[in-house]
């Protein structure tokens, strides 16, 4: 209880300061949101009447305040570009990142652990050594290499998927996954990567602890104690990996949306970024930050359901 008391506290202590660094670097950032609306040559009352609209006119802290407070009920204000609140976009762009995060972070795990397992019981052999090669390939190489990459092969070459666009699962459910597989897997290579190799030589270090060779002593094989013991303690540091890639999945989103002309967070906030939108950015990176924390945080209990023996020392 003292534990779970401690991780919520530290939770929002965080969270809210995040929000004072998210508020406030788009306070001092150059550029005005009257002009970026109206224009630089705008009629002074226009300019007066819309500075006062959208609250410009009171002080920092107060307009501080008012958007957290209007974040908590959902109200991440107006985007200036698409005249529309930012809370309406991101509805509407949040399950197409959502999907490509889950299909990325699926493909990791459905390949990574076999992969990692197989790498440490054969790691002196040769057929090892090669797929050790390609994946120090995978985490050199940026995703979106990877995405151009497979666009070439399976869009241009072979003509097997779609080079772009979405197609919501509603409409056509084949359709939807032929338009997530390609930009899946550009974000999967490098984290896959990073995990076979990080989970393969926890496998190998639990491999010559004290317990393995008692249990070997007793009868069991190799096979039984690896899947029985050593991968259930070689799964807690993982852990932290895998949180750490989740995280990594939706910063490698921002690139590969572009890659790929999907229409989730990462294109729309390259779109607020590039059109000075300080309402959309400012409302999508607060969206980002705060699913970080939350995964950070159930990561943490994710460790104590592992060992519970953190949740007890805590």
């Amino acid at each position: 209880m003292i534990y779970a008391v401690r991780k919520a506290g530290t939770f929002v202590i965080t969270l809210v300061l995040v929000s004072i660094l998210t508020f406030g670097v788009f306070q001092i950032l150059p550029g005005d949101p009257v002009d970026i609306i109206l224009g630089v040559e705008a009629d002074p009352m226009q300019a007066a009447a819309l500075t006062k609209e959208l609250g410009l006119d009171k002080p920092i802290m107060e307009r501080y305040f008012d958007w957290v407070f209007g974040a908590v009920r959902g109200d991440l204000g107006n985007s200036i570009r698409y005249q529309v609140p930012v809370g309406d976009l991101l509805k509407s762009s949040l399950p197409v990142t959502a999907s490509l995060a889950v299909l990325s972070i699926l493909l990791t795990i459905l390949i990574s652990v076999p992969a990692a397992v197989f790498l440490a019981k054969n790691h002196r052999k040769n057929s090892a050594m090669v797929l050790s090669s390609v994946t120090q390939f995978g985490i050199a190489v940026p995703s979106f290499w990877i995405g151009i990459l497979l666009i070439m092969l399976f869009a241009v070459q072979f003509h097997i998927l779609p080079s772009g666009d979405y197609t919501p699962f509603s409409e056509n459910p084949i359709e939807w996954l032929k338009s997530l597989i390609l930009p899946a897997c550009s974000i999967a290579v490098g984290t896959t990567a990073t995990i076979i190799r990080y989970l393969k030589n926890t496998i190998l270090d639990q491999m010559g602890f004290d317990y393995v060779r008692t249990a070997r002593s007793k009868g069991m094989t190799q096979k039984q104690v690896l899947f029985k013991h050593v991968l259930k303690n070689a799964l807690l540091p993982a852990i932290t990996i895998l949180g750490m890639m989740i995280v990594d999945v939706l910063g490698g989103s921002v690139i590969v949306e572009n890659v790929f002309n999907l229409p989730g967070i990462g294109h729309l906030l390259t779109s607020g970024v590039g059109n000075r939108d300080f309402p959309l950015v400012q409302g999508l990176v607060f969206y980002l930050a705060i699913t970080v924390l939350v995964i950070n945080l159930l990561v943490d209990f994710l460790y104590t359901v592992v060992d519970p023996r953190i949740r007890v020392g805590g």
